[in-house]
């Protein structure tokens, strides 16, 4: 591996077989990542396959000539691996876990809101028929009822009016109303089915911004810091390298690095510094309140299925309301009854007719022709994968900094003689600093 790595860093291969084994291991590695470009583009971003697949094969290519043609590009494209590690790194995964759940979870949500409606929709037509139902029910009560005024009416043979008979306008027709609650469901679906889809692609147009943007700015990052590498001596160092060792020990000065081991830091240690120490507390709290929001989106999932499975499992138990209409009615008469009254007489009245009759008739909400769709239970995978992946940007915010140090020792493993300069340049701050105390 060591080899390996001495003929990928060196500017310039030194025989026949160095040039073979590097544009070996450019291929390698052009193969690995062209996988990964083409499945990033085609599962996460969405594109068209077609599509996906010109970009994976001309992004390899350009990528196998660079790297096997341009020294500086090998050593940017090094140091973007553990720059993945980084804030761009975890920008690419939280864009990544915000397409998985707006794609997952969002239809679920609208999903299960549709099937309340449904419900809502079936009550309202069961209820409404049943009621209009019931109309009908007193329109049989005032026939029955008038014929028995009619007959009263017949028996006294005094006065007769026109008609005893109550009438009644009653919709025979329901239609009317069924078709108005089609047109408000269709409505209601059409307009949940344009939100869904304006969600999905504002989610989908940012995230290719998103994701191109922290490409762009990870090739950007990579750059910036080989250029300040290679120009600012002062530029990242303060660590306590093997070539600072080596030189302080050839120039017997070793005490310089024993009183400054707390200013200095070992670039393969686990020792974190006060400011790197408060920068990982920061970026945590920040990625911890994008968590809450995921989570709200998922809460949501859950209550919304919920919610939806009580209504479908509530309507279906719905009883049948019995309604009885009773009608009692008696009539009598009496002989000159007002006269006798004030003559305080005693005086009887004669039983002419009675009429008591009880209907009865039911009120349904539930239906089983009703068309319900079941509710969507949340996908236990999606929140499976959303914190598996949260746990690795909680990881990636301790690691940060170990991933700045592992740049720096990759850009000095390329370029071994500025790295001598740059040791000396510390070692002497250091000599200068001991002088002054």
């Amino acid at each position: 591996v060591s080899d390996l790595w001495s003929v990928y860093s060196k500017p310039v291969p030194a025989n026949g077989r160095e040039l073979w084994s590097l544009f070996l291991q450019c291929s390698c590695v052009t193969v690995v990542i062209g996988g990964l470009f083409y499945n990033w583009m085609f599962a996460s971003l969405e594109y068209s396959w077609h599509l996906s697949v010109a970009m994976a094969v001309s992004f390899s290519l350009l990528l196998l000539l660079t790297l096997f043609l341009v020294h500086p590009a090998r050593c940017v494209f090094s140091m973007i691996m553990p720059t993945l590690g980084t804030k761009q790194g975890r920008k690419l995964l939280l864009s990544t876990c915000i397409m998985i759940v707006v794609v997952n979870i969002t239809p679920n949500i609208i999903s299960n809101i549709k099937t309340i409606l449904q419900v809502i929709k079936c009550i309202c037509k069961n209820s409404s028929e049943s009621l209009l139902n019931s109309t009908a029910l007193l329109d049989t009560a005032s026939w029955e009822f008038g014929d028995a005024i009619q007959e009263t009416i017949h028996s006294i043979n005094i006065y007769r009016p026109m008609n005893g008979h109550f009438q009644f306008s009653l919709l025979k027709n329901s239609s009317l109303i069924y078709q108005q609650m089609h047109l408000a469901g269709e409505k209601i679906g059409r307009d949940f089915l344009a939100v869904e889809v304006l969600v999905k692609d504002f989610v989908r147009v940012g995230n290719k911004l998103v994701a191109g943007f922290s490409v762009f700015y990870l090739c950007f990052e990579s750059t910036w810091y080989l250029k300040n590498y290679l120009t600012n001596l002062r530029f990242d160092n303060f660590y306590m390298t093997k070539k600072l060792e080596h030189l302080a020990v050839d120039r017997k000065a070793a005490h310089l690095l024993v009183g400054s081991s707390k200013s200095l830091i070992r670039p393969t240690g686990l020792k974190l510094s006060r400011e790197e120490m408060m920068l990982c507390l920061v970026q945590a709290m920040l990625l911890t309140v994008a968590l809450m929001l995921m989570l709200v989106v998922v809460a949501m999932d859950h209550f919304a299925f919920s919610v939806a499975d009580t209504a479908v499992r509530k309507a279906a138990q719905f009883s049948v309301v019995p309604v009885t209409l009773s009608i009692k009615y008696n009539v009598s008469a009496g002989i000159l009854p007002f006269l006798l009254k004030l003559l305080q007489l005693p005086y009887e009245e004669l039983p002419l007719q009675d009429f008591e009759r009880s209907y009865h008739h039911y009120l349904t909400f539930s239906s089983a022709h009703c068309k319900i769709s079941p509710p969507t239970p949340p996908n236990p995978s999606v929140l499976l994968v959303v914190g598996l992946l949260f746990c690795i940007l909680y990881t990636t915010v301790f690691l940060e900094t170990y991933a700045h140090r592992l740049c720096r020792k990759i850009a000095g493993s390329f370029f071994e003689s500025w790295e001598e300069k740059r040791a000396l340049y510390l070692y002497k701050k250091l000599s200068r600093k001991h002088k002054e105390e």
